[in-house]
């Protein structure tokens, strides 16, 4: 550490740091010799990201592959009005480089997937969650076990936050504590369940302060412990877990184990995976030409009322939340062609998978509205709110 020199800009910019006893020069230069991975630029993203670049951490990592629109401001806070339609890692990029133009940021347009997984956590000595979802975190839970990798979990519901430490030094890992994955329905991601604006800023700063705190090696880090917040009560409280002796080590990476078997037997009804191959796609585009011709299907929302209350695609002739379609399957007609939709294609595809295998419609085609809600408003009509 001995051969970073501070300059008189850097010992202005960090004096705050440079006073605390816990820090000091020598945890500064700790610090500005760190490498952290930030995956996803969202709302967890956006603190994490802020505050790690006005720390001071010598390299940031950035993987996304969404662009921004209209309905992430109201959370994420890194990005502003002028950026919509643009890259997060993009928006990100620029933000870190005006709070803090000494840090080295790399930024990845894409996924975080199996095939690319390893080259880019390798290259960093602390990883981030900032994702929504169950695949992508038993995908960085399984590559930083295997390489060997701390990293810092957060996940966000409506007005609750948890945050944990996973894998420091040989401590637990995400799937000791999430053995699976519940299914889509009782975890939903914060477009199909909302979320309030200030809760990712409130757990994003705690998954950073764990950050610094690792490299730091002060105070308590939250290993073998999930935090739980709830900012409408305010309650606090710990969670503490151990490693799973049974469970073997990872040491390589698996699709079929990222994917996860969920243990929910309304789940395994609605598996996507029965009759994989067999569901139909149907473009809003299309959809509107083929029905502009004369051809008359049923069309299904398997959206929530809340959802309804915001918008609906004209012509809908039912909707049936999706959880209760095994429940109500006879309110939908067999003897025509059915087209199903959501906000995004999700659902739909799911319950589509589910009527093509357990209701026979004879001839009669069951079709999801890919892209649902929202490829309708950017692809037929713009009036049409996104949420």
């Amino acid at each position: 550490m001995s051969e970073i020199l501070f300059t008189d800009k850097e010992r202005a910019r960090y004096a705050r740091h440079l006073i605390l006893p816990q820090v000091g020069e020598e945890g500064q230069k700790k610090i500005i010799s760190s490498s952290v991975l930030v995956v996803g630029a969202g709302g967890l993203g956006s603190p994490v990201l802020m505050y790690l670049a006005a720390a001071g951490i010598g390299r940031i990592g950035i993987i996304d592959d969404d662009i921004i629109d209209i309905t992430n401001l109201q959370r994420q806070i890194i990005h502003s009005t002028a950026s919509i339609g643009e890259l997060k890692t993009i928006s990100a990029k620029r933000r870190i480089n005006q709070i803090n133009p000494e840090v080295k940021v790399d930024i990845f347009d894409t996924r975080l997937n199996i095939d690319n997984a390893k080259e880019i956590i390798e290259k960093f000595d602390i990883i981030v969650d900032g994702t929504d979802n169950f695949a992508t975190r038993y995908l960085i839970s399984d590559c930083c076990e295997i390489l060997e990798k701390p990293w810092v979990f957060g996940s966000i519901h409506r007005f609750e936050g948890q945050v944990a430490v996973f894998n420091l030094n040989g401590s637990p890992n995400y799937r000791d504590l999430f053995p699976k994955a519940p299914p889509p329905e009782l975890a939903p991601n914060c477009a199909e369940a909302g979320v309030l604006g200030v809760l990712p800023g409130i757990i994003g700063s705690l998954q950073a302060s764990e950050v610094l705190k690792i490299i730091l090696e002060i105070g308590g880090v939250l290993e073998s412990e999930l935090l739980l917040v709830d900012t409408l009560t305010m309650n606090i409280r710990k969670l503490k877990y151990n490693r799973n002796t049974d469970r073997e080590k990872v040491t390589e990476l698996s699709e079929e184990a990222i994917t996860c078997s969920l243990n929910i037997e309304e789940e395994k009804s609605l598996d996507s995976s029965k009759g994989e191959g067999d569901m139909k796609e149907i473009s809003p585009i299309d959809f509107v030409e083929k029905t502009n011709n004369g051809w008359e299907p049923f069309l299904l929302d398997v959206r929530r009322l809340d959802e309804e209350k915001i918008v609906s695609l004209p012509n809908t002739n039912l909707r049936i939340n999706h959880t209760e379609i095994p429940s109500r399957v006879n309110e939908i007609p067999k003897d025509k062609d059915i087209v199903i939709y959501c906000r995004s294609g999700a659902r739909s595809a799911m319950v589509a998978n589910y009527l093509k295998v357990s209701v026979n419609h004879t001839d009669k085609e069951i079709y999801n509205l890919s892209g649902g809600i929202h490829l309708w408003s950017s692809s037929v009509d713009s009036s049409v709110p996104r949420y």
